[in-house]
């Protein structure tokens, strides 16, 4: 149950640092948006966890560990990466030296820089849609996760549950705690990538 947990745990992080940044911008993640972003998430590793069993039946398991490492380890890079980045722009943007202008259709472009843009219509409250929308362009790294340790005898349906429930228990934490921790100025989504990368290493030294 042990892997079942830290998986959970690792996609909560985003999704509570999600929370943090909606409650931050005075947005509101109702009851069904909730249940849909970790529901996504719970899906999709539970799918690519099947995937990665599927898949380990036909190659080594030291070939498996290797992979396991190497993705892990670039899904958390490309995330501390990606913190880095928005910090970057956000600076230049205050600073005036960037210009920065997305049209409405560019949503997977505003994402990236702003988990909070999935807000497109303004109503300071998130939708069904936008949550699935939210909840879909943050999908990579649970089914990077799910792919790379669904060969360790990982069980998909009872990682798939505590994702779920992780997730909802994420975005209540953040909603009340998001206001003292974080602000605008602010993005702390490189600690997902640190805490992944971190796992990357533990797993592949073990």
């Amino acid at each position: 149950m042990y892997h079942e947990i830290i998986l959970a745990l690792l996609v909560s992080i985003d999704i509570y640092l999600i929370s943090v940044a909606y409650c931050n911008k005075n947005i509101r993640i109702p009851v069904t948006s909730a249940m849909l972003i970790s529901g996504a998430g719970a899906v999709i590793i539970g799918v690519f966890l099947v995937l990665s069993d599927i898949i380990s039946r036909f190659i080594s398991v030291e070939v498996c560990h290797m992979m396991s490492f190497i993705l892990l380890s670039a899904i958390g890079i490309v995330t501390v990466f990606k913190s880095v980045f928005r910090y970057a722009v956000r600076k230049l943007t205050k600073r005036g030296s960037l210009s920065l202008k997305t049209d409405s259709g560019d949503l997977i472009i505003r994402l990236y820089l702003d988990d909070t843009a999935a807000d497109t219509d303004d109503s300071h409250t998130l939708s069904a849609a936008e949550a699935l929308s939210l909840a879909l362009a943050g999908s990579l790294d649970c089914a990077g996760m799910g792919l790379s340790c669904g060969y360790n005898d990982v069980s998909a349906i009872l990682t798939a549950v505590l994702t779920f429930a992780a997730g909802i228990l994420a975005i209540v934490l953040g909603s009340i705690t998001g206001k003292k921790i974080s602000s605008s100025e602010h993005d702390f989504s490189w600690l997902g990538g640190a805490f992944l990368i971190a796992f990357a290493v533990f797993e592949f030294l073990h």
